[in-house]
């Protein structure tokens, strides 16, 4: 998809040339690309590294022209410690950053089968400091650009290749591995240079994102010192879910009989068709013209549906982005949502299968916020593993909430709601970390402090 032919260019008023490209740039389709953690060994040979990869580092300057291929990185707060920046930079970091994801679990609501010790053993090593990821639209460019930054590394001894893992397009046509359309709503982000395809929606400030710029309240939000350092980074939230695709195919057979019924439970509990279609712009039957048109398919918001009959208010993508719902707990939509970068990874189970065939799969779930941790924090706790918000007691997302067997998804209807008990979780954290995402002006300084 060239995005540069959707979107309607707007006044620019951001430093897109500083700021990292990942965080503003959608996915090609397809899009292949990988994921890499480093470990330093040496601070002065790290240094070296970050002088010399920094030319290779893209940044987000006509960031909606996404058709070739990109590196970005990012690192931990131990990464940082690693690195010996000034004691007062390290003491400026939010507290959850310093002490990290698996440190905050029982904030996140990562319990019993998302706990920490349950984690691939990636994620409890103590070197996991760089994190590099390419994204590319084909093979070709993506071994191209891996080949530049091995080149670099292979030159610095002090920096160690710990974790390497491929992401490609689950199924083609940009569906995720339970067959549903990825990638769609992200917020317009005010000064960026591109109007989004939401008419519904205002853009938002920039410092909801991206450090060195107001909020939505006209404030700064803390940021980690000095300013050269901070200004045009973000926080990065990066997580590892498996996803079990044949107990959710299992599921939807044992609760409704028919294919149709079976497609619509679906999408209720999505809040989209599997094209992509948004269910209150045809709440019967899908519609793959309109799930396929990124010009109308997020176009909308919750007018028409305020008492989610059309929309649950449980589903994905209406807890998740609420919009405009009138929710019993009054937020504003705005100060909570963040940039999502997510990425599949894994062969495809074999369509409609409900026997799993014991392959890794899932999503490299990757998001960007000026204030990502507390964010992250909120949305698990309170819109993810909560239904209180919207009147729904204990109720938890039926996609991404901890179920574990037990959870309950309430589709409204006439003359009475319908509830479906049992149900497991689908997608099982695997690990997950923080980390820091400096502008490229920062990267040279943190090559040369």
């Amino acid at each position: 998809m060239f995005l540069k032919n959707l979107f309607k260019r707007t006044a620019e008023k951001i430093e897109l040339h500083d700021i990292q490209a990942i965080i503003l740039r959608d996915r090609p389709l397809p899009y292949h690309g990988v994921n890499v953690f480093l470990e330093i060994l040496n601070a002065a040979s790290a240094k070296a590294f970050l002088k010399e990869i920094v030319p290779y580092v893209t940044n987000a300057k006509n960031w909606w022209d996404n058709d070739d291929a990109w590196l970005a990185i990012a690192f931990t707060y131990e990464g940082l410690k690693k690195l010996e920046l000034p004691q007062s930079t390290m003491e400026s970091f939010p507290d959850a950053f310093k002490k990290g994801m698996a440190a905050r679990s029982e904030k996140l609501m990562d319990i019993n089968e998302n706990a920490p010790e349950k984690w691939d053993a990636v994620f409890k090593a103590t070197g996991n400091h760089i994190a590099v990821s390419i994204f590319a639209k084909g093979v070709d460019d993506l071994n191209s650009k891996k080949a530049l930054a091995l080149q670099v590394l292979e030159k610095h001894r002090g920096v160690k290749l710990c974790y390497q893992a491929d992401f490609d397009t689950p199924i083609e046509g940009n569906f995720n591995h339970f067959g549903f359309r990825d990638g769609i709503s992200n917020p317009e982000i005010e000064g960026s240079g591109a109007a989004h395809l939401n008419s519904k929606e205002r853009p938002i400030k920039a410092g909801e994102f991206i450090m060195g710029y107001a909020n939505e309240a006209g404030n700064h939000y803390p940021m980690p010192q000095p300013m050269e350092f901070a200004k045009n980074g973000t926080f990065v939230i990066f997580r590892k879910y498996h996803s079990h695709v044949a107990a959710f195919n299992k599921y939807l057979s044992e609760q409704a009989k028919s294919t149709a019924e079976q497609e619509l439970l679906a999408a209720k509990m999505v809040g989209r068709w599997r094209s992509g279609a948004p269910l209150n712009m045809c709440p019967f039957k899908d519609n793959a013209a309109l799930g396929a048109d990124a010009r109308k398919n997020n176009d909308f918001d919750f007018s028409n549906d305020q008492n989610g009959k059309i929309v649950p208010y449980s589903s994905h993508m209406r807890r998740m982005n609420p919009r405009n719902s009138k929710m019993a707990v009054m937020s504003d939509v705005n100060l909570h949502r963040i940039i999502r970068k997510g990425v599949g990874y894994g062969v495809p189970l074999a369509e409609g299968s409900t026997k799993d065939d014991g392959k890794e799969r899932g999503l490299y779930f990757i998001a960007f916020s000026a204030k990502a941790m507390e964010t992250l924090e909120f949305l698990q706790k309170e819109w993810v593993n909560n239904g209180n918000f919207v009147s729904l007691k204990n109720e938890r997302d039926p996609i991404i909430g901890l179920n574990e067997g037990k959870g309950t998804f309430t589709m409204p209807g006439d003359p009475l709601p319908k509830r479906y008990i049992g149900m497991p979780t689908f997608n099982t954290l695997k690990g997950g970390m923080y980390l820091f995402m400096p502008g490229i002006n920062a990267i040279k300084w943190m090559s040369g402090v």
